[in-house]
């Protein structure tokens, strides 16, 4: 491929604290990308298109990025799994042992260039190499419940945040109208509107939200939802302290801390019991359920993006090793399909993401 060439640079978006909230919702999902998929076809025949176009509208240039989580870091490292997963699940990289991973810390925003303080939402994603090529990828959002429970509700909600051109600003009134339609997204605006604000991608719990189905080594099925917790202690930020931040303190704090060591999450699967719903991410699990610590993942490197190890990933929830499989949660095929639609968007746009200037070595004295 030859070498994109040089944009010019773009002033990062700054927001005020009264619209951190409101542009954040915008793009609350991990990827939030839709398939064309049986289970989930309606009337107007909603497509992968017309979620990206949906995304595209909320402002920004996202030509050669993510269509959402626009903007992040990658990061490598590595999983050590302690075993205590290989009972839930034949996954190679279940069993002890210590397996390579890259990922991705991102913001749920469509912009590439917002500032950090956008980004209610903060997500993980890896891809974890098992033996025998066996792969694990996984996209995981800060929030602990889902802001739709299927791609129509998806699209209404994206399309209610259609910036007004007469206002330059989304109409506070589809917003109401979509909620009044829309019960089952409640929980994801109350934590949204509550939960502390961090100035740190280290200290988010990140989850899963999606059910996957986990398989023994006797064959029996275990539907589980898995979140990434962390050791580092949370210290929650006012908001308006936070819309004070450099626009790209995130990256920042994350190339500070791993100058000073690696950051480590533990990696807990959550078993289901019968009757906990395995296809509405919207809805949460009861905290009794049992809680398996199956290894944990450090974090010993960061990169910037537009040359970095992510940066052609597709983190596609689907993308599972013998062991792990796909619940019945309709959003699971439509965020994979919609992922390859928007990789391939990406691929094709590259001449408009540049990377970076090669560094030139130091003169020798």
């Amino acid at each position: 491929m030859a070498e994109p060439s040089e944009k010019p640079a773009r002033k990062p978006a700054q927001f005020s604290p009264r619209s951190i909230f409101l542009i954040a919702l915008a793009a609350a999902a991990p990827s939030l990308a839709f398939a064309y998929t049986a289970g989930w076809l309606y009337p107007q025949k909603l497509t992968p298109g017309m979620i990206i176009d949906v995304l595209s509208r909320r402002g920004g240039d996202p030509i050669g990025h993510r269509r959402n989580h626009a903007k992040g870091i990658c990061f490598t490292g590595h999983f050590e799994a302690n075993g205590a997963g290989a009972a839930l699940t034949t996954a190679p990289m279940f069993a002890a042992g210590s397996y390579p991973v890259t990922g991705r810390f991102a913001i749920a925003v469509g912009n590439p260039e917002a500032a950090d303080s956008a980004g209610r939402v903060r997500s993980m994603a890896i891809r974890v190499l098992g033996p025998g090529g066996e792969e694990w990828r996984s996209a995981m959002n800060s929030s602990p419940v889902f802001a739709v429970s299927n791609a129509q509700g998806f699209y209404e909600l994206t399309a209610a945040y259609d910036i007004d051109p007469a206002t330059g600003k989304p109409d506070p009134q589809a917003l109401q109208r979509y909620m009044a339609a829309h019960p089952e997204s409640l929980p994801f605006f109350n934590w949204a509107r509550t939960a502390p604000w961090t100035k740190t991608f280290a200290d988010q719990t990140y989850s899963s939200l999606n059910a996957f189905v986990f398989v023994d080594p006797a064959g029996e099925k275990h539907p589980v939802r898995w979140a990434m917790q962390p050791t580092t202690a949370q210290e929650p930020v006012p908001l308006e302290d936070i819309a004070k931040l450099p626009p790209d303190f995130l990256e920042q704090d994350l190339k500070t801390r791993l100058a000073s060591g690696p950051l480590r999450w533990h990696l807990v699967a959550t078993l289901a019991q019968p009757g906990d719903p395995t296809n509405d991410a919207t809805k949460v699990w009861p905290d009794e359920r049992r809680h398996v610590d199956v290894g944990d993942l450090i974090v010993e490197a960061a990169e910037d993006e537009a040359d970095g190890p992510c940066r052609d990933l597709n983190y596609d929830p689907l993308i599972l090793p013998e062991g792990i499989k796909p619940s019945d949660d309709p959003l699971l095929p439509a965020r994979s399909s919609v992922y390859a639609h928007s990789f391939d968007l990406r691929a094709a746009e590259a001449q408009h993401y540049s990377r970076l200037p090669e560094k030139k070595a130091e003169p020798t004295p």
